[in-house]
């Protein structure tokens, strides 16, 4: 069961999220295949209720549940973090990088960039086209700097509700 109470006020407008249902989101990182039953019975609910949080906080937009794969694994040989800068407002930048299939991290950012985004790729010259004539051709784009992933050595998402 989850130790800490979750912000009171909420993040972004959500509304804020109980000890128990942080107790579901932790069994759900730890196996998103884990029977609500096995959940219910950890964090003290019934099968159903814990249906029916997890139902509510997917609705909510405060957790998905997924099917986590390394690129590598199925035919996406090339990842990149590309830093970017943007003269004027973000938003319209943000919104078409979060709009491309490649791009699958968005981020706004203080610092060296404006934005951070993570793009998989299916090969160099996929990684070059969505860089160069996709990504710094899009309006308020000021420059662009990539990190490219030689080998991916940790990808988790297994932090729990800290």
């Amino acid at each position: 069961m989850a130790t800490r109470s979750a912000d009171p006020k909420g993040v972004q407008g959500t509304p804020p999220i109980d000890a128990v249902s942080l107790a579901i989101i932790e069994q759900l990182q730890e196996d998103g295949r884990r029977p609500y039953a096995a959940i219910g019975k950890a964090v003290g609910l019934s099968e159903a209720a814990v249906r029916q949080r997890v139902q509510k906080l997917q609705d909510q937009g405060v957790m998905q549940i997924v099917a986590v794969t390394d690129p590598l694994t199925v035919g996406f040989r090339r990842q990149a973090m590309v830093g970017i800068n943007v003269d004027g407002d973000l938003d319209p930048v943000a919104d078409a990088l979060t709009a491309m299939d490649e791009v699958e991290y968005v981020v706004v950012t203080a610092g060296s960039f404006d934005l951070l985004i993570e793009i998989v790729c299916e090969d160099d010259d996929h990684l070059l086209a969505t860089i160069n004539k996709r990504i710094r051709t899009l309006p308020g784009v000021r420059s662009t700097e990539s990190f490219v992933y030689l080998k991916l050595r940790k990808q988790t998402y297994t932090w729990g509700t800290r």
